[in-house]
Order: C-alpha cells, then sequence, then structure tokens
C-alpha cells in the first residue's frame, strides 16, 4: 500500500515537472496569423479546453465585488453584463452583430438566443468553426466563417453592432485591427470590445521583472502584443470612425477570479484526468504557470482588464479636423 503511495506521489512529481519542462522549452510564440489559428486549433482538437471552459473561451464576472460563483456561470453573466454596459439590451431583435474572434460560439449562440440578434461569428481557426457549428441548432440565427480580424471579408458598413471579447492581443497592429472593426460598423452602431490589456507604460515604464512577466504572457499563448486602455482607445478614435469619444471601464475586478477558478476546475474535476488520459494531464499542467502569472499580474496592476464602447460615425473625420480638435484651446 505504501509503495502504491510512493510510486503515484513520484509520477505525479514526474508529470509536474514534464508539464514545467514543456513550458520552459517549447513556448507557444506568436510568428504569424497561422500561428494563432494553429494554437487554436489545436486546443479545439483536443477537446480539453471546452471541457474545463465550457462553451466560452473568455473569463467570468463575478460582480463587483466579487462574489463567490460557479465558473462556467461567471461566464455566461460576463455575456449578459457586457450586452448591458453597451447598452445592447435596447437593441430590438434583428439587429445585426458581427463576434470578432467568436471562439466555438458561446457568446454568439447567447446573443442570437437571448436577446433576438441575428449574429455572424468568425474566427481565424477553421477548427474553432467547426465546432461552432456542430454546438449551435439549426434554427438559431448564428453563423459562423473562418476570417481574419486584421483584414475582415465584409464590406464597409456591413452590421448594426460589432462585438469582441479577448481578442485583441492576438492581433499584431492594433491600429488596423481597430480600424477593421469600426469600418464593418454601420453609421451610428455600436462597437462593445473586452480585452486583456497592458498598464500603460508611457504613464509608468514597466520595470525589469514586469518585462519578464510580460514577456511569458504573450510567448505562451501566440500574443504578439498587448494594448493598454488609453492606447486602444486613442487609436479607435484616430480613425476618424468614432462619434465623439470611446466609453471605457476597467473590469479587472469582476473577472479576476476566473484566474485560480481556471486551475481549480482541474481540481474539483478529475474525470477529465481520465478523459484525456496521461497526456491531457500534462497539457493541463504546462498551462498552470501561465494561470498563475496572469492572476499575478492582473492583481498587481501590470495588467488590466478593458473595456470599450464606441459609437460609428455617420461619416468619416479627415485627419486635419482631428488635429484642429485635439489641439484646440479649452
Amino acid at each position: 500500500m505504501i509503495n502504491t503511495f510512493l510510486l503515484a506521489i513520484a509520477l505525479f512529481l514526474f508529470l509536474l515537472l514534464l508539464g514545467l519542462a514543456l513550458y520552459l522549452l517549447f513556448p507557444r510564440k506568436y510568428q504569424s496569423t497561422d500561428s494563432v489559428a494553429s494554437s487554436y486549433d489545436d486546443w479545439t482538437n483536443d477537446g480539453i479546453l471546452e471541457f474545463y471552459w465550457g462553451e466560452h473561451i473568455h473569463l467570468g464576472h463575478y460582480g463587483s465585488p466579487p462574489q463567490r460563483r460557479d465558473f462556467l456561470k461567471a461566464k455566461e453573466d460576463f455575456v449578459h453584463e457586457m450586452v448591458r454596459w453597451g447598452g445592447l439590451d435596447c437593441l430590438p431583435a434583428g439587429t445585426t452583430v458581427l463576434d470578432v474572434g467568436c471562439g466555438i460560439g458561446g457568446s454568439s449562440r447567447i446573443l442570437a438566443r437571448d436577446y433576438g440578434f441575428v449574429v455572424t461569428g468568425v474566427t481565424i481557426s477553421p477548427n474553432q468553426v467547426k465546432r461552432a457549428q456542430e454546438l449551435t441548432p439549426s434554427d438559431l440565427a448564428a453563423q459562423f466563417q473562418v476570417d481574419d480580424a486584421m483584414a475582415l471579408s465584409f464590406p464597409d458598413a456591413s452590421f448594426d453592432v460589432v462585438w469582441s471579447i479577448e481578442a485583441g492581443p492576438h492581433m499584431p497592429d492594433k491600429a488596423i485591427f481597430a480600424r477593421e472593426l469600426l469600418r464593418v460598423l454601420k453609421p451610428g452602431g455600436i462597437l462593445v470590445v473586452a480585452d486583456w490589456n497592458q498598464r500603460d507604460d508611457r504613464q509608468k515604464p514597466l520595470n525589469f521583472w514586469e518585462k519578464t512577466v510580460m514577456q511569458q504572457l504573450l510567448d505562451q499563448w501566440a500574443h504578439p502584443a498587448f494594448a493598454s486602455i488609453e492606447g486602444f482607445s486613442e487609436l479607435l478614435e484616430a480613425t476618424g470612425l468614432v462619434e465623439g469619444t470611446v466609453v471605457t471601464a476597467d473590469w479587472t475586478e469582476p473577472t479576476l477570479p476566473s484566474w485560480l477558478d481556471s486551475i481549480w476546475q482541474g481540481i474539483v474535476r478529475p474525470e477529465g484526468l481520465v478523459r484525456f488520459g496521461v497526456s491531457g494531464f500534462v497539457k493541463s499542467v504546462r498551462e498552470v504557470p501561465t494561470l498563475l502569472l496572469m492572476r499575478l499580474a492582473f492583481g498587481a496592476g501590470l495588467c488590466r482588464f478593458g473595456m470599450f464602447r464606441a459609437v460609428r460615425a455617420n461619416r468619416a473625420v479627415p485627419a486635419i479636423e482631428m488635429i484642429k480638435s485635439q489641439t484646440a484651446p479649452l
């Protein structure tokens, strides 16, 4: 009995060390949009991410101040909170929505089912599109296709609402991403974005340890760069396609419990170890250091969870007018 127990502990420690070695020796650095697509194809194929994170590959909303909440329910709650914050709950059924970076379609299905919107979800991952289609009832007004958020295939002014959750860190050029989101939005339409953001280092530069942590967060999950809340809102306004100013909010506090909760899922739902075997366990363990670093970064203020809301202007503002408005005396 004792020998079996010791053997189990030794095996567990070996797998932990193996996971850590994989984490350190084989990072998933951003190389191109193909590397992002490949990463999400792999995560979708093995099914581990869906098993533990459900249909929503994004953080949950735990209230403000945060309260204990079911991990998967908090993710659904996030979608409804984002709808209310963006003022989308006042829009009529039939409103057309583009969900940029839709994952396997969790948010798209809620928007279509609970609010009567007509939703098109796009992702760079073919396997995510396939899985989203499998999970979506045929009578639901939600469709999915492969598309690149840096060069969306839709004509100008195609949608009443453009919606995006946690896609921005994968975008190599945030200015192009900002313009594409607004380009496909109809005049008077609403853009609502939720994203992981870095602290504005123009105001407080990152020190050595912060740079080290941020580099790991980039390298492990195919992120080319993080924008700051201030920086991305400036990029949206710089397009000349925003009516007035961009409204922002910091949702770090209500989303913060998600990081440790996601690790806890592996402990309270050990059936995943049986379903996915040793390789699944190793893959899961491999993600723990990044999840802990995310919790550290968001908890320490190095990262922030940014919310953005903008209304599409009826006309593009010429650059000269924008310069005049920015330099006009108060």
